[in-house]
């Protein structure tokens, strides 16, 4: 495949990328406006409209009504209220149809024309494959708060779907740079390589954690820092659950953080050295990228929960902005990673 061809195929891929971004943010504004379970039945091929008619509007309210988020929490909501949150949900499930024909259109468009290599085949089934998997974990997420006993969906389910759309994303936009970027510009450094991998690793972890934090609504547990309601390390956590208490969740979360910042600065200059070293070029700039997101990833953490007790039932405010700025900066420092992940490469040339 010729250069052009490459870069053709790869800036596609880089769009699907960034049409997963906003995909994410769109679950997450659709989180935070208690929107996700407006929409009581998974119909991919015909729910792409919304209701069109008084009938159909009523139809789909009364089958929110039946659960019990609208029985215990939303009981005086009107059908306008509905409409509201409807959308969001609406719009969440619509992106998602989209980056779907997005991606089977442009599959289709380069196929005919010849863009594609037989070493290609694997790796656009696995991309298929994980997407229709992120679908259907949206799906399961959203029925488990289809009940009477839930208000919310599953916060373990929750962080299952967040994460998922990340591989997703983080397997696309390892596809695009195998095609962008070439062999020679790639730093060989099997330490650093490794260090990365264990970053990226534990960067999923915080990410699960956030998405623990976000489903249990845990923010509120402790608005304070830098302690949490005044205890360096909370009374009893060893004798509560690390997946669903709301302290011991916003523990970890917090000391991950630390510890990420920490890592990525021992990173950093384990970077420099090595980008100095091959003299390649593309380090010495990406490098720059997972430190400078660290530090703004954890100011906007800080600032997001000492803003939790401005939350506001039914209101987008100066919290839920501050949360999904949050949300995005994590997701460009996962996208950062795993681009010098790339770079970095454990075998020299003429080993590869």
């Amino acid at each position: 495949m010729d250069q052009k061809k490459k870069r053709a195929v790869a800036i596609w891929l880089v769009a699907g990328v960034v049409m997963i971004i906003v995909q994410t943010l769109l679950g997450g504004v659709t989180r935070l406006t208690g929107s996700g379970l407006s929409i009581t039945k998974w119909n991919p091929l015909f729910g792409i409209l919304p209701p069109l008619n008084a009938k159909q509007w009523n139809e789909a309210f009364e089958g929110y009504k039946q659960i019990g988020q609208f029985k215990y929490l939303n009981s005086d909501y009107t059908l306008a209220d509905f409409k509201s949150i409807f959308f969001w949900e609406w719009l969440h499930r619509f992106w998602a149809r989209m980056l779907g024909i997005v991606f089977a259109v442009g599959f289709v468009y380069f196929l005919i024309k010849q863009y594609f290599d037989k070493q290609m085949i694997k790796p656009f089934i696995i991309l298929f494959l994980l997407g229709g998997l992120q679908g259907l974990i949206g799906w399961v997420m959203v029925a488990s708060g289809l009940n009477d006993s839930h208000l919310y969906v599953d916060h373990i389910k929750l962080a299952l779907h967040f994460v998922s759309a990340m591989i997703l994303a983080c397997y696309t936009l390892w596809f695009a740079l195998r095609l962008l970027i070439p062999e020679e510009k790639r730093n060989p450094d099997k330490k650093l390589y490794g260090f990365t991998a264990i970053i990226v690793v534990l960067l999923f972890v915080q990410l699960t954690y956030g998405a623990f934090m976000a489903g249990l609504k845990a923010a509120m547990a402790a608005p304070t820092w830098p302690t949490i309601n005044g205890m360096w390390i909370p009374d009893g956590l060893m004798a509560r659950s690390f997946v669903s208490d709301k302290i011991n969740v916003h523990f970890i979360h917090r000391s991950m953080a630390y510890v990420l910042l920490t890592l990525l600065i021992f990173w950093f200059v384990s970077a420099t050295r090595s980008s100095k070293h091959s003299g390649t070029g593309i380090l010495s700039t990406t490098k720059w990228w997972p430190l400078a997101l660290v530090c703004l990833q954890v100011t906007l953490g800080v600032i997001t929960v000492l803003c939790a007790p401005m939350i506001a039932p039914g209101k987008f405010g100066t919290f839920e902005v501050l949360a999904e700025l949050h949300q995005l900066v994590a997701m460009f420092l996962l996208m950062s990673l795993v681009v010098n992940l790339y770079v970095v490469k454990r075998k020299p040339n003429w080993q590869q």
